[in-house]
């Protein structure tokens, strides 16, 4: 049992360190002290979510239906450039760049759009529901990975969420906010491309 949990933490982390559209999304309210707690709850119970309908087996009943598949992938991809574009904005026009500049999103504004960068993103479900979720049936306890998968999770985003602050006095400049809004524009729509070619 332990053994399939220390499998399934590892597995997770090694999936969820690499930036993707959440985790860029999960910086950025840390960075803005904006939210932080209900996101890091949203991204984690989601990926939870997500890791117990994989486990479950509803990977295998996905997998098995290519046009679900290809929807999923083309609204993903759509999401993805509409959020670089407006990173792509935000690093184009310096006046948006300092967080003080700006009112708070409201909370409910904020988790429908942790909601979108978390369903709306192929990648979560790949590496969620069918990678973990295939790996876990692997294990003698496939509950115990899971749980550690999970763990992982939350691990990460609570590191990501409450840790981005002390990035602060870095970023209070406005040229660093611009290569970071770049940065994350160039890498959602990388993201985007990837999952319309591949």
């Amino acid at each position: 049992m332990l053994s399939s949990a220390v499998a399934g933490f590892s597995v997770s982390l090694a999936l969820i360190v690499a930036i993707g559209a959440q985790n860029a999304f999960v910086l950025r309210q840390g960075l803005r002290r904006e939210h932080v707690l209900p996101v890091v709850l949203t991204c984690a119970v989601s990926d939870a979510a997500l890791i117990t309908a994989g486990i479950a087996g509803v990977g295998t009943l996905v997998a098995d239906r290519p046009a679900l598949v290809t929807t999923i992938r083309w609204a993903g991809a759509a999401f993805l450039l509409g959020y670089a574009a407006l990173a792509a904005r935000r690093a184009l026009r310096p006046g948006a760049l300092v967080p003080t500049d700006r009112p708070p999103a409201t909370l409910r504004a904020t988790i429908l759009a942790c909601l979108a960068f978390t369903y709306l993103n192929p990648h979560v479900y790949l590496d969620t529901v069918l990678l973990l979720g295939g790996l876990a049936q692997q294990h003698p306890d496939r509950w115990a990975f899971g749980v550690g998968a999970a763990l992982a999770s939350v691990g990460w985003f609570t590191a990501l969420g409450a840790g981005a602050h002390r990035l602060g006095p870095l970023l209070a400049r406005t040229a660093a906010w611009r290569w970071l809004d770049g940065a994350i524009a160039v890498l959602m729509a990388g993201l985007a491309v990837t999952l319309l070619v591949g």
